[in-house]
């Protein structure tokens, strides 16, 4: 892959209507904050959000592959966000 076509993925990448989003799960915020100012803070962040919303995210992908209605459990995650991305 030439550099230019690597350039132009990234700038499309969130234009490109997929139908889905990534976001940080709060890391831009805790970086603006000083919560998060080099790496050690970086991974002590990811580790709290292992440690919770990823034992969550576990918990639902779990139940999905068990067979669970998997429109129960997208609402089941709806109410565990706190706010929209």
């Amino acid at each position: 892959m030439t550099g230019g076509f690597a350039a132009l993925l990234v700038l499309a990448d969130g234009r490109f209507p997929a139908g889905g989003h990534a976001h940080s799960g709060g890391a831009e915020a805790a970086v603006k904050a000083g919560r998060i100012t080099d790496g050690p803070t970086l991974e002590e962040f990811c580790r709290g959000r292992l440690h919770t919303a990823g034992l969550t995210a576990a918990a639902l992908a779990a139940a999905a592959a068990a067979g669970l209605d998997p429109l129960a459990l997208d609402d089941a995650a709806d109410a565990r966000t706190p706010a929209p991305a």
